[in-house]
């Protein structure tokens, strides 16, 4: 039983006839005969009575609302899948470092949805290495973040923002005092032999000061905490400074200040990457490709 046959079927009974049935068809009146007597000779029963080839046996009648039903269903699925082949439909699973949920990825999620509505969108915030494990072991299909933990063979990476590092404390820390009256560090920020007197404060970007002097910072921590909520009470109890990018600091916090570290400088390497060697599926890359424009429209390195 094929499909053709099926749809032949029908046109003659939408078109009360085999003439206007062919013709619907684009087929001659011969072929498309030719088509339902095979379809009857699979079902081993007439569908139409003999001699007046448009009227409908009982059986034929009785086939008539489940192909109609069959034929809705397997063109709802053609067109789903169309539609998920043009990036149109589907559900793409993104992990993201939490800094950019909240500054980076509203907007491109806001340019992305305007230009494919039907698309599910999961998103989940994790550290840089979570993220990357959970790209790793396939729970998503793109992962945002910097990616030092992952072998580079692994992944596809595009750098998409470099992120300076900088040094958070209170608004009344004498470190912010000290940057504002030295006309010196000023423009530029402080060292970090400057920080070494101030209770430090391990978080998970801090891993971006190890191989470098500033290490001696971490290696001092007097607490050691991975929830950013958490941090940021511990900061603004005053208990200690800490690291951080600078798109993990809120723009619009009253309490803390975020000072440029000059020695050393550094810079976090935020990008989007997926899975060496394996496609992403049609939405996914359709993201993917509206990040990275985006980015290099609105954002500059």
């Amino acid at each position: 039983m094929k499909l053709q046959q099926l749809r032949h079927f029908l046109f003659v009974v939408e078109e009360g006839g085999f003439r206007a049935a062919a013709n619907r068809a684009n087929r001659s009146q011969a072929a498309l005969s030719a088509s339902i007597k095979e379809l009857e000779k699979t079902l081993n029963q007439r569908l139409f009575e003999v001699g007046n080839k448009a009227t409908l046996t009982p059986f034929g009648e009785g086939c008539v609302p489940k192909i109609q039903q069959f034929l809705s269903v397997y063109q709802g699925l053609e067109d789903d899948l169309q539609a998920i082949a043009s990036g149109e439909k589907g559900k793409i699973r993104i992990a993201s470092v939490p800094s950019l949920v909240t500054k980076l990825l509203p907007s491109v999620l806001v340019a992305y949805s305007k230009k494919y509505p039907d698309i599910e969108i999961v998103l989940i915030d994790d550290n840089a290495v979570g993220v990357a494990n959970r790209l790793l072991t396939g729970e998503v299909d793109l992962a945002l973040g910097n990616c030092t933990s992952i072998d580079e063979k692994e992944i596809d990476f595009t750098l998409l923002i470099s992120d300076p590092i900088g040094v958070v404390c209170l608004k009344s820390n004498e470190l912010n005092h000290l940057q504002e009256s030295d006309e010196l560090t000023q423009s530029h920020g402080l060292t970090w032999q400057q920080l070494m007197a101030e209770p430090f404060i391990y978080n998970g970007t801090c891993r971006l000061l190890e191989n470098t002097p500033a290490e001696a910072l971490n290696r001092k921590a007097r607490y050691t905490v991975e929830n950013i909520t958490s941090l940021f009470s511990l900061l603004r109890n005053d208990l200690g400074i800490t690291t951080l990018p600078k798109l993990a600091f809120p723009s619009n916090e009253p309490e803390l200040v975020w000072i440029n570290l000059l020695d050393p400088s550094l810079n976090r390497q935020i990008g989007i990457f997926k899975l060496a060697n394996k496609s992403i599926s049609p939405p996914a890359q359709a993201f993917y490709e509206l990040c990275v424009a985006y980015v290099q429209e609105n954002y500059l390195l």
